[in-house]
């Protein structure tokens, strides 16, 4: 085969698997931005709290942690920027034909969200750069719009994702779109559990990752109260938030058992309507059926319906080509809860062990699971947007647009991939690197105008 022949057989391939390097460019990106935004909405509040506490209690302890978690931020927030970006120019790049089509009915969100990604870095810089230049209070309220735009961005953004769940406002008259009501699109019925679902999931994302960063350092021997409170603030924090977290889950999975049927039933790989199912644990779907999973005699039809006989829609009521991927969408679902439930497991611990001793769990086997906590609030969260967006499939608008009719039919897709991957590791590696370097130096660096904390070391 001659080389020209070889590579037109490559750029054939290449197009011919556009859809799924599209697919999977975008889950790279919203993956990779999805872990730096949850830092940057969880973690102003933390600092902020941090910074309060320093000068409420005169503790030297606090306010170290709330500059160097500060410093942090900074840098995070810069990341985020970039790999936002990049989602914003991929969102009409490989996804033309849903923004050309709907554009006009989810712009609001995105447009709100940019204001609100303005005011936050104006905010950030000021808040960064004051430090002992302005009073205490001043200072601490310098942050508070960081903390607003931060919740209000994550707010904007999955509405208009929760658009992509349910699309309302709007009407379709001879293929085209008319009657827009932005704002309907907007607070459409899944903005509620999916929002507030998102919001929280950032505050134990930050949390436990920040606390599991101390955790590890605690192992190695460092048991100074620095550390303490450098694993307790974030921790509880995330801790509080963990069973708010999975009574709002139990919100959203009735949302979909109501209004997203197909949904679920591959969430639990139910294939045959029937009335009285089982909850499965586990498993695999061969064949059309669910095999080697606990099963849980009724279970799925209470937790959905709250009735141990009611009925749930099996996936043989829609074509094989309106279903989604069952087992991608079942083995997320499964390790969204469990990573939950071992989370609460885990503060729960913490809890009864604080309330009886006032103090941490005296075991090395708490420290190892708290060092696991950050990686397991991260993979349920990433679970659980593969929840939302393969258990959507094949439909990028629900029941109105296929994924299919929505990519971008050039050629070259593939490519794009191969490039933002590449973006994506370089940025990886940059950013762990500066983050080491900032753990390992001194918590801020000296300074004049930081004389409360230019002579104590840490260790």
């Amino acid at each position: 085969m001659s080389s020209t022949a070889l590579v037109g057989d490559v750029l054939s391939a290449a197009e011919a698997g556009g859809l799924g390097a599209a697919r999977s460019q975008m889950a790279l990106s919203l993956g990779w931005h999805i872990i730096v935004a949850c830092l940057g909405v969880g973690m102003p509040a933390i600092t902020v709290f941090a910074e309060w506490r320093g000068h409420r209690t005169g503790d030297v302890h606090y306010r170290l942690l709330a500059r160097r978690w500060a410093k942090a931020m900074g840098l995070l927030f810069a990341v985020g920027a970039v790999s936002g970006t990049i989602l914003s120019f991929e969102m009409g790049l490989l996804w033309p034909g849903m923004m050309g089509t709907y554009g006009q009915v989810i712009g609001l969100p995105f447009s709100l969200e940019g204001i609100a990604f303005f005011i936050e870095a104006i905010f950030l810089g000021i808040y960064l750069y004051a430090w002992d230049r302005l009073p205490p209070r001043q200072h601490m309220l310098t942050a508070l719009p960081i903390l607003v735009a931060g919740v209000a961005s994550a707010f904007f953004v999955v509405a208009a994702n929760a658009w992509m769940q349910q699309p309302v406002g709007f009407q379709m008259r001879g293929g085209r779109v008319v009657a827009v009501d932005p704002w309907e699109a907007m607070f459409n019925p899944a903005t509620p559990p999916q929002t507030v679902h998102m919001i929280l999931a950032a505050f134990m994302v930050a949390g436990f990752l920040m606390a599991s960063v101390y955790a590890v350092a605690m192992l190695r021997g460092r048991r100074d109260r620095y550390h303490r409170l450098g694993f307790l603030v974030p921790f509880t924090i995330a801790a509080l938030v963990t069973p708010v977290q999975i009574g709002v889950g139990d919100w959203a999975a009735h949302f979909v058992a109501d209004n997203q049927p197909v949904k679920l039933a591959a969430m639990e790989g139910v294939f045959d309507t029937e009335r009285g199912v089982p909850l499965h644990v586990g498993g695999i779907a061969v064949d059309g059926e669910m095999r080697y999973a606990l099963e849980i005699p009724r279970g799925l039809s209470l937790l959905a319906h709250f009735d141990p006989d009611a009925q749930v829609a099996g996936l043989n009521e829609v074509p094989a080509r309106d279903r989604p991927p069952v087992n991608i969408t079942h083995w997320a679902f499964q390790i969204m809860v469990g990573c939950g439930f071992a989370l609460l497991a885990l503060s729960a611990w913490l809890g009864l062990v604080w309330r009886r001793r006032k103090r941490l769990p005296g075991t090395r086997w708490f420290l190892r699971a708290a060092a696991l906590s950050g990686p397991a609030a991260v993979l349920a969260l990433e679970s659980g947007w593969v929840v939302t967006e393969v258990g959507r499939q094949p439909w990028i608008v629900y029941r109105v647009m296929r994924t299919s009719e929505a990519v971008n039919p050039a050629p070259g897709v593939v490519w794009g991939f191969v490039v933002v991957s590449v973006v994506y590791l370089v940025l990886t590696v940059a950013t762990v690197y500066v983050l080491r370097r900032l753990a390992r130096d001194q918590p801020v660096p000296i300074a004049p105008q930081e004389r409360d904390v230019a002579e104590f070391k840490v260790v």
